[in-house]
């Protein structure tokens, strides 16, 4: 018996498909893309004005205003974070941690051009910074503050840009996440000594032996819903202190193949002074508390 004859719509179909030319994007647009006026990319790229004819300053101009990038959205997610602390949202403040942990690797990279540097090569342009330097950087005294590294005198250099100054004095005075960190651990049962609680935010944050036990408490606990909660907190708490004190080393690292001990820039010792920020942990009881548990 002879089959039926099947109509070949498929082979013809394939064929109509594999020939078909993608749609060309639109290319007219009545004033600038929308891709410029989202970005501003025409500003961001023509913002580097170098102050030597040395073809490396580039690199170090560039690679650093990244980095002042890079500080812009670590603390919009830090204050994110603590922000949903207070708000009692670990789940938000959790999410925006992780994110500042990719953020601050990416940060982090910037120093790999800048540390292939010779000090032939740095000293090429440096004298054109004059008395410049990253000590000088609005927005990471911002992240530092975030950090509980409070001080007021970090204000002065700033006393001649009105924003800047009120936004940094209005940083100082408020909680850094550190201090949400610990009061959203109060709310939750945890022994935080009142000492600490109603501490004054405008100073630097000293380590407490009652803070280590509370954070020693929590990984120590049973895995209950709550205290996994407070362990995953407490984790990507960790995740953003090693960070940044990898990026406080990479610094280190980055100075002292460019300049050796030579004086900073901006009055600073340089590498002394960037030895002695090395060894500072931020949130210190997460790191002190692992001896107890």
């Amino acid at each position: 018996m002879s089959q039926p004859a099947h109509p070949p719509v498929a082979a013809s179909a394939q064929t109509s498909t594999e020939t078909h030319e993608p749609e060309t994007p639109n290319l007219d647009f009545a004033g600038t893309t929308p891709y410029e006026d989202y970005v501003k990319a025409d500003v961001l790229t023509h913002l580097q004005h170098t102050l030597s004819d040395d073809p490396g300053e580039m690199v170090f101009l560039v690679t650093t205003q990244v980095m002042e990038l890079w500080f812009t959205v670590i603390v919009h997610e830090w204050e994110t974070a603590a922000r949903a602390l207070r708000e009692d949202r670990p789940g938000v403040a959790i999410d925006a941690l992780k994110r500042s942990v990719r953020e601050l690797d990416a940060l982090n990279a910037s120093w790999k051009p800048l540390g292939q540097l010779t000090p032939a090569q740095f000293n090429a342009y440096r004298s054109a910074l004059g008395e410049g330097s990253g000590f000088q950087s609005a927005m990471y005294r911002r992240m530092e503050f975030l950090l509980a590294e409070k001080s007021a005198s970090m204000l002065v250099p700033h006393r001649g840009a009105s924003r800047v100054h009120a936004e940094l004095e209005k940083a100082l005075h408020e909680p850094s996440l550190y201090d949400e960190v610990l009061r959203f651990l109060a709310r939750r049962g945890c022994e935080i000594p009142e000492s600490v609680l109603k501490r004054d935010v405008s100073q630097r944050y000293v380590p407490s032996d009652e803070v280590e036990a509370a954070w020693t408490a929590i990984y120590a606990g049973d895995r209950t819903t709550e205290n996994a909660e407070l362990t995953r907190l407490g984790e990507a708490l960790t995740d953003v202190a090693e960070l940044v004190w990898r990026w406080r080393n990479d610094h280190l690292v980055a100075t002292r193949r460019a300049m050796g001990a030579k004086a900073g820039t901006g009055g600073s010792a340089g590498v002394a002074w960037l030895e002695k920020r090395a060894q500072k942990n931020v949130f210190p009881e997460l790191w002190t508390a692992r001896s107890h548990v």
